[in-house]
């Protein structure tokens, strides 16, 4: 998996992918599998929001590792349970070595649930909340390589997303962490031209259904 072309990396199974999936077989898995794949259920989109607050500070492969620890600790990320969580319940999770124990950062996950519930409220679920921050339609480049991915600015709807989250309560959502939610989530395709996974991710960005608010 020595060969790298413009951001990508040829691995061993002859596939070329996003350079940063060359780290680990985790790393791999999970971009092959998961990242740019579009989401819209609501309890997978709260829990990516929760754990890139973790993440702050660390990297991802660190998160990605611990997030069936996570999940366990969490209640599967099901927002209506964390809400749920009080004072014992923190005390709990800092004495639990399986997770990131950063009290900051669990109490925030435990008030972004309870933000969450009012996005759902106001909106009819998460992911109509979310999906309204897609990109509109041939605002970004058809040909996504390293040197234009670079160069892009700052993206306007991740920071947009950020300033609305924070309005709503949610911490540990600045515009990095909103962009890399995007990212993963699907609401841009951010794997390359030439990576073997970006026509995949574009077909079933393609086939979904975005959801509406209710």
């Amino acid at each position: 998996m020595g060969e790298r072309v413009q951001g990508l990396a040829r691995g061993a199974d002859g596939l070329w992918r996003c350079a940063w999936a060359k780290a680990s077989a985790d790393y791999q898995a999970y971009h092959d599998e998961e990242w740019g794949f579009p989401v819209t259920e609501g309890r997978r989109l709260f829990e990516k929001i929760c754990l890139e607050g973790f993440q702050s500070g660390l990297s991802w492969l660190t998160i990605l590792r611990k997030r069936e620890s996570f999940r366990r600790a969490f209640e599967q990320f099901e927002p209506e349970a964390v809400a749920r969580f009080g004072p014992r319940d923190v005390e709990r999770l800092l004495r639990d070595p399986s997770i990131v124990r950063h009290r900051g950062k669990i109490e925030a996950a435990i008030g972004n649930a309870r933000a969450a519930l009012g996005l759902v409220r106001d909106f009819g679920s998460l992911g109509s909340y979310f999906w309204r921050f897609e990109p509109a339609a041939g605002s970004r480049p058809r040909r996504l390589t390293w040197r234009v991915l670079s160069a892009l600015p700052p993206s306007p709807e991740a920071v947009a997303l950020s300033k609305d989250l924070k309005g709503r309560g949610f911490r540990f959502v600045g515009p990095t962490t909103a962009y890399a939610f995007m990212q993963a989530m699907g609401l841009v395709n951010d794997h390359l031209e030439g990576c073997h996974v970006r026509v995949a991710v574009e077909r079933a960005r393609g086939r979904m259904r975005r959801p509406r608010q209710a």
